[in-house]
């Protein structure tokens, strides 16, 4: 089992305004940030 790793709200709230601005696609943010796709639109 795997432990999740904690992310700042600073992080989280930096990549939501990105996912909200719809500049980049789900899968382009995930990929820049190093995270799965559906911690973004999930």
């Amino acid at each position: 089992m795997t432990k999740r790793k904690p992310y700042s709200a600073e992080f989280k709230a930096k990549v939501a305004l990105e996912a909200i601005r719809e500049e980049l696609t789900t899968a382009e943010l995930s990929k820049k940030y190093g995270i799965h796709p559906t911690m973004i639109s999930g």
